[in-house]
């Protein structure tokens, strides 16, 4: 009896560390974009369009920790025109995140910027929060941290319906072996003309750290669909040559019906 206590002890020990070391990782309701969308978005300075960013969601093979479904997603960006003679750009990012918590296990990035060329493969350990470089360095993070393609799409799952004007949402991203507070306010609803028709939109300014590249709230400014899809549809930035815009011109693969303002 004594020896049958015993090993239903150690049973029940086993059972106790295994459950313990399971991770529990964080799940988003995702009602805003699926496999197939692809958003062309036209990048213009003054009244020239310099170049042109497209962004993707497919499916993919790979997996997560644990064997977890994943989403690819791409962007890439590139100047158009007159533009590649004295500033060539050619930018391709890539997130493979999670598809119930859209938060990335594998990101890539390589920049070639008029001659300048940046190449990163990071591995984000999301279930060790850690992140690789790629370079023979780790970095504690926490859990379900972004990087730069995945927080665009991440965004996109927040619930904006209830937001007061001046609320700040933040979530952390980890970009060039930093952990990166973005916060964004909501500053109101307005009705946005773009060469696609007008659109219902919200509007929200990053809240800018001091000492970075962009110094003021009113130095960037984007717009993103009053609805289900919830786009960014147009991004206005103030830099120290002018104003450059980026515009949505095509879509196609949405989950919802984007609709215009008659």
């Amino acid at each position: 009896m004594k020896k049958c206590l015993i090993g239903i002890g150690l049973i029940g020990l086993v059972f106790g560390m295994t459950s313990s070391s399971v991770t529990s990782y964080p799940a988003v309701n995702n009602t805003a974009f699926q496999v197939g969308e692809q958003l062309r978005y036209r990048i213009t300075y003054g009244f020239m369009d310099a170049g042109e960013a497209v962004l993707e969601v497919k499916s993919t093979t790979k997996k997560g920790a644990d064997g977890r479904e994943l989403l690819h997603l791409k962007g890439t960006g590139r100047t158009l025109g007159g533009f590649n003679a004295f500033y060539k750009v050619h930018d391709v990012y890539e997130s493979y995140v999670d598809k119930k918590g859209v938060f990335p296990w594998y990101f890539v990035r390589r920049v070639d910027e008029g001659g300048y060329k940046l190449s990163q493969d990071y591995a984000f350990k999301q279930d060790k929060y850690k992140v690789d470089n790629g370079e023979g360095k780790e970095f504690k993070v926490p859990m379900a941290i972004q990087d730069m393609v995945s927080s665009f799409y991440y965004a996109r799952t927040l619930d904006f319906k209830n937001m007061k004007v001046g609320e700040v949402v933040e979530f952390k991203c980890f970009m060039d072996n930093e952990i990166w507070p973005l916060k964004i306010k909501f500053v109101g609803n307005e009705v946005i003309h773009i060469r696609k028709g007008k659109f219902n939109c919200k509007k929200f300014v990053p809240v800018v750290q001091k000492g970075r590249y962009f110094e003021s709230e009113n130095d960037v400014n984007f717009w993103v669909t009053d609805d289900n899809n919830r786009i960014p549809i147009l991004v206005r930035a103030k830099i120290p040559v002018g104003t450059i815009k980026m515009h949505l011109v095509e879509w196609e693969g949405l989950k919802h019906e984007l609709n215009k303002v008659k």
